[in-house]
């Protein structure tokens, strides 16, 4: 961090635009990761200021840290959950191909009796309809 004596300008966009104490205030840096501080001479808790700023960038060290952390844990879980259902995908493709090939080997005689027997349940109930009629 740099200390500057310079006239006051617009705050730097990744800084909060309020003074955190009496004596700092946030100014615009020449990179976009530095920020400058301009210290008020009047104000002599520097100290006090400077142990208060280093603890803030201490909690934001560790929060940037805990983000880091949760995002490989979920990109790790979204690459195992992917490994997933691609293997379920290529098992359902598999047994699909199995069953084709067993309907063709053994032929489709078992829709034959499933279309039979609809009929035979449609004509039981045509017949139970006419009979109840009279």
């Amino acid at each position: 961090m740099a200390a500057s004596s310079s006239r006051g300008g617009p705050f730097n966009g990744n800084a909060a635009p309020f003074r955190s104490r009496d004596g700092l205030s946030t100014r615009q840096a020449a990179s976009s990761d530095e920020i400058q501080l301009r210290i008020d001479p009047m104000s002599a808790n520097f100290d006090d200021e400077i142990t208060g700023l280093r603890s803030q960038v201490r909690m934001l060290r560790n929060v940037a840290q805990d983000i880091g952390t949760e995002a490989k844990f979920q990109k790790d879980f979204l690459d195992q959950l992917q490994m997933t259902v691609i293997k379920a995908q290529a098992s359902v493709k598999n047994n699909i191909r199995k069953l084709n090939k067993s309907i063709i080997k053994n032929g489709s005689n078992h829709i034959v009796h499933v279309v039979l027997f609809a009929l035979l349940c449609f004509f039981i109930v045509y017949l139970w309809t006419k009979v109840s009629r009279r």
